[in-house]
């Protein structure tokens, strides 16, 4: 009956992703609930990340928060590259989740109790709001951490230990899945506090993090009953020699630095992430002009579920044929001019509704389309490349890039102090197009350059670096 079941399963997801094998399919359903409790927990952190960063803080200094986070993010990564020189790939997955759980317990505690401090309190103090507002400072980056380290650890734990035929069939059904969690997760748990009417986000919180804790069972489960088989590296046995090398903190950067085709890959997520992030920011200060508190949270965690929905629909629809049947060069090559479309909607359209369609759109297609070719742009590499060099270009190319977004973003104050609200604005969206549409028509050069050394690679069995 349950072998029945599964080939039912197998023949459905025939269209979308391609024919499975058996225990191959059963590995990428394994693999796909452990993603889909990352993505929940992830997804559902991210309302929260904002909305009390801006309960706390004030939203218009969310670009200092994304500065602030990128530069606390640098020692964690070192720290995070020195961790996986000493310790296996599985003892990573057990110890990551272990570490973040444990902290989103704590900060429940912490946080909840900054949010219930009257306001009476708080004018009679002078230490009192500096130490709530250092906490929202530190929230908001343990939450980015969290989106660098475990995402870029499951994904090069899976490059590791999948073939290039597999991958194509299998990481999108696994993306599928994780978007199942991230669209449950955040209307669920971020929003109940709103729905409940309690005024602070510690019930979402302590959720989030009995849920991290739950990875670590389920990692195990994975890697006692996955055939081994299964669990084969592209140019694996080339590699059990190198790893004996323990390596130094900065490998990661150093191997991205020494080759031009994980410059590449830098280059795609530096690109996307800068043009997002002065989407987000506007999408974000709309919002809290409109909500506040665990009102902020429920909306944003209706903007989270959206996405992780819409981007869902698509692969269930088969956008992920465009990676099977063209290749992943094809499908590089449609995203510049997918954001493109959104860069130009942006830059004539301006309302809470209109943005929060833009930044659902923008990142589904992002996670369903793009997200999963980039992940295999890492097969025909080295391990050292897939785990320290990995971390580095999705946690620098991603925070660099948000960094520079974040600091374009700085610009629309001052504009609008000097030239005044509507005239600062205006000036503030011309100059966004005079960055973003240039660095599209990069992106597009870039992606033929990497779809190229992509294809030459997997044709030649040979690694990129």
């Amino acid at each position: 009956m349950q072998k029945k079941i599964l080939q039912f399963f197998i023949r459905i997801c025939q269209f979308n992703f391609g024919t499975f094998e058996e225990e191959e399919f059963k590995k990428f359903l394994r693999m796909g609930l452990i993603f889909a409790l990352i993505t929940g927990v992830y997804w559902a952190l991210r309302p929260l990340k904002d909305a009390i960063f801006m309960q706390l803080v004030d939203k218009m200094y969310l670009p200092y928060a994304k500065t602030i986070s990128v530069l606390l993010l640098f020692p964690l990564v070192m720290f995070y590259t020195k961790l996986l020189g000493k310790f296996s790939r599985e003892k990573m997955l057990i110890m990551l989740p272990t570490c973040y759980g444990i902290a989103i317990l704590f900060f429940s505690v912490v946080i909840s109790a900054a949010q219930s401090t009257p306001k009476i309190i708080l004018a009679n103090s002078s230490v009192l709001p500096f130490l709530i507002k250092t906490l929202g400072y530190i929230w908001y980056t343990f939450v980015e951490s969290f989106g660098s380290l475990m995402v870029a650890l499951f994904w090069a734990f899976a490059a590791d230990t999948t073939e290039p035929l597999s991958a194509k069939r299998g990481f999108p059904l696994i993306v599928a899945i994780g978007q199942v969690g991230g669209a449950i997760f955040p209307y669920l748990i971020s929003g109940l506090p709103y729905r409940l009417g309690l005024n602070t986000d510690a019930l979402s919180m302590v959720t989030l993090g009995s849920i991290c804790l739950c990875i670590i069972p389920l990692v195990k489960y994975f890697l006692r009953v996955t055939s081994a088989d299964f669990l084969i590296a592209f140019n694996q046995k080339e590699e059990k020699e190198k790893q004996k090398i323990k390596p130094g903190f900065l490998e990661g950067l150093n191997l991205m630095l020494s080759h031009r085709y994980l410059i590449g890959i830098f280059s795609l997520n530096f690109i996307y992430e800068f043009i997002i992030t002065i989407f987000d920011f506007n999408f974000k200060m709309a919002a809290g002009t409109v909500y506040v508190g665990v009102a902020l949270s429920n909306y944003l965690s209706i903007y989270a579920s959206s996405v992780n929905i819409v981007s869902l629909l698509c692969l269930l629809l088969g956008i992920s044929n465009i990676t099977r049947f063209l290749g992943i060069g094809v499908t590089l090559l449609c995203m510049p001019f997918i954001v493109g479309a959104a860069l130009f909607g942006f830059l004539t359209l301006d309302s809470l509704p209109f943005l929060f369609a833009l930044m659902v759109g923008s990142k589904a297609l992002n996670y369903a389309l793009n997200g999963p070719a980039l992940k295999q742009l890492y097969i025909p590499t080295t391990t050292d490349v897939r785990f320290k060099a990995q971390a580095w270009i999705e946690t620098f190319g991603s925070r660099a890039s948000k960094e520079a977004g974040s600091l374009f973003n700085m610009l629309l104050h001052p504009f609008q102090s000097i030239f005044g609200v509507l005239a600062g604005r205006s000036y503030y969206l011309v100059l966004s197009g005079f960055i973003g549409f240039p660095l599209l028509a990069l992106w597009f050069v870039i992606a033929l350059y990497l779809g190229r050394n992509f294809r030459n690679a997997i044709d030649t069995k040979k690694v990129v670096c």
